[in-house]
Order: C-alpha cells, then sequence, then structure tokens
C-alpha cells in the first residue's frame, strides 16, 4: 500500500515522502495513529494544502525531544525483582516497568516509546533504547537486581572497577619507555649470552 508519511518514521522515510509499505503495517499502524494518509489523489492534494501545518507540528515535536533528550544524558534506573540464585528473574522486566520507573524519576515517556532488543529475564545492566522523537533516540541503562543493596554494590563495582581501569592505563603508559641504561645491560646481557 503507499501511503503519505505525516512524519519521519525510522527505516521508512520522512515527513511528506510517498513510500510503499506492508498492507498490515498501514492499516494497524500508521493509519490509525495519524502517521500516514493513503496515497490517492484527495489526500495528495489535502497534505499540499494542509503542509506546513503538518511541518510546524512536526517541528514543535522535534524542539520538545530535543530538551527532553538533553535531561535524559547517560540516566540509569534501577528496577528490583525477584530472581533465582543464578540471577534468572521470575517473570521478566517489561517496558511498562521501565516506563512506570522513569515516570517515578521525572521523566515523562511513555512504554511505546520503550524499545528491548530482546525480553530481559536476567539480574545485571541492561542497555535500553528510548524512542524520544525519530529524529532523536538514546540509550539508558538499566540495572535489575533481587534487592536494593545489590544494586548499590553492583553500581560500587562498576566505579571501582572503571577507576581501577583508568589508574591501570595510567600505570601502562608510564611504564612503556625503558631508560638508556636499562636497555644497555639487557643488550650487553643477550651479547654475553650469544657468546656462550
Amino acid at each position: 500500500m503507499e501511503v503519505i508519511l505525516l512524519e519521519r518514521i525510522e527505516k521508512v522515510g520522512k515527513l511528506g515522502d510517498v513510500v510503499k509499505v506492508k498492507d498490515g503495517f498501514a492499516r494497524n499502524y500508521l493509519l490509525p495513529q495519524n502517521k500516514a494518509l493513503r496515497a490517492n489523489k484527495e489526500n495528495l492534494s489535502v497534505y499540499e494544502k494542509e503542509k506546513e501545518k503538518y511541518e510546524k507540528l512536526n517541528k514543535d515535536k522535534l524542539v520538545a525531544a530535543e530538551k527532553i533528550a538533553k535531561n535524559m544524558d547517560d540516566v540509569s534506573i534501577n528496577i528490583i525483582k525477584q530472581a533465582s540464585d543464578s540471577g534468572q528473574l521470575y517473570g521478566s522486566v517489561s517496558t511498562r516497568d521501565i516506563a512506570d520507573e522513569l515516570n517515578k524519576e521525572g521523566y515523562k515517556i511513555e512504554k511505546k516509546q520503550i524499545v528491548l532488543k530482546s525480553v530481559i529475564k536476567t539480574v545485571g545492566e541492561h542497555e535500553v533504547r528510548i524512542v524520544i522523537h525519530p529524529e532523536h533516540i538514546i540509550n539508558i541503562m538499566v540495572n535489575i537486581g533481587r534487592t536494593l543493596e545489590e544494586l548499590t554494590i553492583k553500581s560500587d563495582q562498576i566505579e571501582k572497577l572503571s577507576e581501577s581501569n583508568d589508574s591501570i592505563e595510567e600505570a601502562n603508559n608510564s611504564n612503556t619507555e625503558e631508560p638508556e641504561e636499562i636497555k644497555e645491560e639487557n643488550q650487553s646481557d643477550l651479547n654475553e649470552d650469544n657468546k656462550a
């Protein structure tokens, strides 16, 4: 089915594009949510008349999304769920759980804006995509643990690990060059070993 897009849709097209999409995608998603119009002569003329309105509406959404994206830079949330000793959750973490936690922290995110790569069924850190606007997609970290203590211990360990990795890197960088005297001693030791 051919449709006229009324906003940018990821991997489909941008505002005003006439694209061919699968019938089910158009009927079940694009048309009911007013993201597109069927591409026919009547709708093309309607779109041309109201083009400025759609562009202004899209620009307003984009400005609002930019503000939200700036506020959500480097966000991570903690979710407590029941799990077995092996770390397998009893159930899973859904987009609703993540949206509820983000809303508790003051971010206005709907569950349909959250995109999971796969179902979250284990404790630990998971990266989750948030589609604030098709042009503003951010990643957040979701920490899942059995208890609040477990979550705080994990975050402390991660901080210590990153600090120790930084100090190891600094030590390696400062020790890469051998002083000239040591190089000469090593070379003379090698020469004596070769003579023997």
